[in-house]
Formats: structure tokens, sequence, C-alpha cells
């Protein structure tokens, strides 16, 4: 937030597709004298649009949503509204996922669990500019180092555009999900209507893909990074190739 804002609102758009959680986040925000919620959005696929037209100071979004995850959404709406601060939630705590949050334009980062007090402070600190990593907050300068040292663990250039994960196809994706639900090969070839071997031949692939050991790691793997998300594993539904960061 600039000099010429310092004396209003900081105004926030919730994303998040649980009603329940938006409203009991917007209730908590807005008993802020300096906070004001102005919008909410339930899908990924809507947030540069809403927020392009609500034109808020920061968004707390959720890393699971459905059409677009929270990291895809992010870096299309910093590429949109760079002026605009990100706070990603998410239900799972993954030391790699928080430096491909923030590489993805997000300024903070918590884990749902997050408190009411510590989220408002989050808020308030990327406002000014500032980021926010549990309890830690950094400068601009501060968070490019923070980035460089982090690329020695996990091997990706600091800003830099490519994913580090190789896609999944859409049929390699329809597998997974169907992994997450728990349903073995033969069961995974009699609902697509394919060979035990096809199925096998794609689920080596999606290991190696992922650079993961088992079925059981591929499926935490989806979820943790809201490929699949937790509604996704009861029901129909169906992939394509934007699912995935």
């Amino acid at each position: 937030m600039n000099e010429g804002q310092a004396h209003e609102k900081i105004s926030v758009v919730i994303v998040d597709d649980h009603p329940f959680f938006r409203q009991g986040l917007r209730d908590v925000l807005d008993a802020e004298e300096d906070l004001e919620v102005v919008g909410e959005v339930d899908d990924g696929a809507l947030v540069v649009d809403q927020v392009s037209q609500l034109q808020p100071h920061v968004v707390v979004m959720d890393i699971n949503l459905p059409s677009l995850n929270g990291l895809q959404a992010t870096r299309r709406l910093k590429a949109r509204q760079p002026q605009v601060q990100v706070v990603m939630l998410t239900a799972y705590h993954d030391d790699e996922q928080v430096y491909h949050a923030i590489q993805a334009g997000a300024s903070a980062y918590f884990p749902k669990d997050v408190t009411p007090l510590q989220l408002i402070e989050a808020i308030r600190q990327v406002s000014r500019g500032n980021y926010v990593i549990g309890s830690q907050v950094m400068t601009p300068r501060e968070i490019k180092r923070w980035l460089a040292k982090e690329f020695e663990r996990f091997g990706v250039i600091p800003g830099e555009r490519e994913e580090k994960f190789v896609p999944l196809s859409p049929r390699e994706m329809e597998i997974l999900l169907l992994v997450c639900r728990g349903l073995s090969n033969k069961e995974i070839a009699y609902s697509l209507g394919i060979s035990h071997q096809t199925v096998k031949n794609h689920m080596t692939s999606i290991l190696r893909k992922l650079d993961v050991e088992d079925r059981t790691q591929a499926a935490v793997y989806a979820l943790r990074r809201g490929w699949v998300r937790l509604q996704d594993t009861t029901g129909d539904l169906s992939f394509d190739e934007d699912r995935q960061p």
C-alpha cells in the first residue's frame, strides 16, 4: 500500500470454494477497523476477472480451488494485476509448496489453522509491500535472498516462468484421480474400459514424471498441490490439462 492509501481501509477479496469458511473469514476481517472485505470468489477461473473489477489491495486465496488451483490463479492474477498482493492459504504444510507459492507471486503463505491475529497482521504486512512466511516478515530484498536459498533445495531458478513439474496427460490425470479414490489398477482398467497393462504403463509414467516411488506418494503429491481436491475423491470428475500447475 502506498502513501496515498495510508488512511484508507485495506480492501480484501476472499477466494475459497467453501461458503462457511468465506463467511467466517469475512466476519473476522470486517471486525477490524482498517480492513474491508469487498468481494468473494468461489472458483479459481474467476479470480482474474473479479479482482480486475473489484481492485482490492489484498487477495486471500485458498490453494485448492475448482477449475484453476491457487498457484495457477496467482500467476495469472499477478501477470494482469501486479499491484495486488496475495496471501495463500492451504490445508497442507509443504516446504516445497511454500517456495512455489512465493515464486508464483504470493506475498504470504499459511496453513488454514493460522490464527485470526496472524492472518490479520499478514494482510497488513503484505499491503505495505512485505512478505510473510509463518512468523517471519521479509522485505522484497530479503525474499529474493530467501528464494535464492530455497533454490538450492528445490532446484528451480527464482523468477523463472517455466514449471518445474512435468505435465501429466489428461488420461494420466484421470487415472491419478482414481488412484486418489483408492481404486486398484484392475478397478481403474474396468472403470475406464482399458486394459490392465495400459493402466500399469500409465502408472509407470505418472510415478516417473512426479518423481515418486509409489501410488500413495503420487496421491499425496496431487492432493498437496491442489491437482486433486478432497471433494474430488468421490463422485465423477473430468480433467483437462489446465488443471495442473
